[in-house]
């Protein structure tokens, strides 16, 4: 019989230029591994929005899987970039 484990998916999207900050905080948490998507647009709190790189606007999606221990240490890790980024 397979061994089963319960992980987190770990979903964040992010402007492109913090991407290597919110790796980086993946990889303070000990997170082995992670995805970087790039994303064209979506709807939020804010309306519509689309990739606009002439401004820096544009947005990636960083994918991540961890126990529930790891991915609440991120979360301990990417708290100040959430007040300060949203």
């Amino acid at each position: 019989m397979i061994e089963t484990v319960i992980r987190k998916r770990i979903e964040i999207l992010v402007d492109s230029p913090l991407v290597r900050r919110v790796t980086d905080a993946i990889d303070k948490a000990q997170i082995t591994g992670w995805t970087v998507l790039p994303v064209t647009s979506g709807s939020g709190r804010d309306g519509r929005w689309h990739e606009e790189r002439v401004t820096g606007a544009d947005k990636s999606l960083v994918l991540s899987i961890a126990s529930v221990e790891k991915a609440e240490a991120l979360v301990d890790v990417l708290a100040p970039m959430l007040t300060s980024h949203g």
